[in-house]
């Protein structure tokens, strides 16, 4: 299979991508351009912890080709959510509320609650619980992940959310 060419914007900046079309996502973000935050848990989708933003959707990049990508292809990784007040935020509320154990997930799980307050500045318990369906977590427990992302969501004032 030839490689594609294609620029994305990742993070917010320009990406020249040339690689084997059935490459995984998720090797092409962690083995070529560094961006390790996204992890492979399962390989299946079923996780959640190699879940990026595309288009502003969250998606499990271990199971998308790069080919299914099309030029202009927008996707932001926990690296880039960081640098965003909401992702900030959600990082300080996920300390705070002891939602962090082993953190093998919490990237995946940030992503999803950054893409929840995208769409909805103010969720309720049973919207986080619906945004994070597709993550999976074996030591924290949903109940303080849930109570962080509604946190950092409070404190999120009403002026920066069209920019977080």
């Amino acid at each position: 299979m030839s490689p594609i060419q294609r620029t994305w914007k990742i993070n917010g900046k320009p990406v020249k991508v040339r690689a084997p079309a059935g490459r995984r996502l998720l090797d092409y973000l962690r083995d070529d351009l560094g961006l390790i935050g996204s992890k492979e848990g399962c390989g299946e989708g079923e996780c959640g912890a190699c879940t990026v933003l595309i288009d502003g959707e969250p998606s499990v990049s271990c199971l998308i080709p790069v080919g299914q990508l099309s030029d202009g292809t927008d996707i932001l990784t926990i690296e880039g959510i960081e640098k965003k007040r909401a992702g900030r935020l959600l990082q300080q509320a996920f300390l705070e509320c002891g939602a962090v154990q082993c953190g093998f997930c919490i990237p995946g799980m940030i992503v999803s609650a950054y893409a929840l307050l995208l769409r909805n500045p103010k969720p309720s318990a049973a919207a986080v619980r619906e945004a994070l369906s597709g993550n999976l977590c074996r030591c924290t427990g949903y109940a303080k992940i849930i109570q962080a992302v509604r946190l950092a969501a409070s404190r999120l004032p009403a002026s920066a959310q069209k920019r977080k």
